[in-house]
């Protein structure tokens, strides 16, 4: 039953169609989009493990350790690996980590309990590893990933927690007013 609500879920990353209100845009229609598509980006093929029973989790307290996402995320089963992402050169964390599973059940209790969840009080996102998972994934740096800041003005998706919501301004009404 566990692989089975896994199907639902997109195997092909597309940054027009992520970035599309309804997924039928056929052309880009910001910046990131167009960096996004533009760019060469090969995942990191030294990272082990299964990336289907792997978590991410972002917007982690700096101070957050791995003893602390795993005394965190071991009530929902075996953890195979934990690994906070750091800085090569100062060593300080990048407020996302990776945790893996050993079965697929424990991914999606974890998905569902540690929603809106705090840990070290500040609200963590856990979502399902995208960059070994999706095909054609781009990292936010390069104009990808899932998310979009609505102050930015970006007509982009957000994650679980930021829900799409409709842009003030309409492109055609910039039109008008050049």
């Amino acid at each position: 039953m566990a692989c089975e609500n896994f199907k639902k879920y997109a195997t092909e990353y597309d940054p027009i169609k992520i970035g599309s209100i309804d997924g039928t845009d056929t052309e880009p229609h910001d910046h990131a989009i167009i960096r996004a598509l533009t760019s060469e980006y090969t995942p990191n093929k030294l990272v082990m493990g299964n990336p289907l029973n792997t978590l991410f989790v972002g917007r982690l307290n700096p101070r957050t350790t791995e003893e602390t996402l795993q005394s965190e995320f071991r009530k929902f089963g075996r953890i195979s690996n934990c690994r906070i992402v750091k800085d090569i050169v100062t060593g300080k964390s990048k407020q996302y980590a990776f945790i893996e599973f050993e079965n697929l059940g424990c991914v999606d209790r974890a998905l569902k309990e540690m929603l809106k969840e705090y840990i070290d009080g500040v609200e963590v996102i856990v979502e399902r590893e995208a960059e070994r998972r999706l095909a054609g994934w781009r990292p936010r740096r390069l104009g990808g990933g899932f998310g979009g800041r609505r102050e930015a003005g970006q007509l982009r998706f957000g994650c679980q927690d930021r829900p799409f919501r409709r842009p003030i301004i309409v492109i055609e009404q910039k039109r008008d007013n050049l």
